[in-house]
């Protein structure tokens, strides 16, 4: 080791680093009617700093961006073009349990998709599920039932 290596560590300047925002997918729903809305919505967010690629599907009301973004900034800039605006509340239906329980099935949705609402599971105690659940293949005691 040298003499200024030796000073060097004396002398050094750390700065710090920003820390980058993770790289992700944001979804939106917002109503648009004509070509002009679509229009407004994709050039305000694609002027975003971070966003990479921004996706407008006018048929499902659907903006999605995908970049180094924050959602919620995302979506102030969305409703700043005047527009109502929400996240994206559904999923495809064959990720859920229940598809068609209560709050979950909804009108509005777009074909293959439901709501995303927290399932409540039928209670472990219940009456019926242990009836149903007594004689079912998955339960490895149902042999020593029969």
């Amino acid at each position: 080791m040298g003499v200024l290596d030796h000073l060097s560590d004396y002398f050094t300047v750390d700065r710090p680093r920003k820390k980058r925002k993770a790289m992700q997918t944001v979804e939106i729903k917002v109503k648009m009617d004509c070509d002009g809305c679509e229009r407004r919505v994709k050039n305000a967010v694609s002027s975003m700093k971070g966003a990479k690629q921004v996706e407008v599907n006018r048929k499902q009301s659907r903006v999605t961006v995908t970049g180094y973004v924050e959602p919620n900034k995302v979506l102030k800039k969305v409703k700043s073009t005047g527009k109502k605006a929400e996240f994206w509340p559904y999923v495809p239906y064959n990720l859920v349990a229940y598809p068609y329980v209560a709050q979950a099935y909804d009108k509005k949705a777009p074909s293959g998709y439901v709501k995303n609402v927290f399932q409540a599971l039928p209670s472990p105690n219940a009456q019926d599920e242990k009836f149903v659940t007594m004689f079912s293949d998955e339960n490895p005691n149902a042999c020593s039932i029969m």
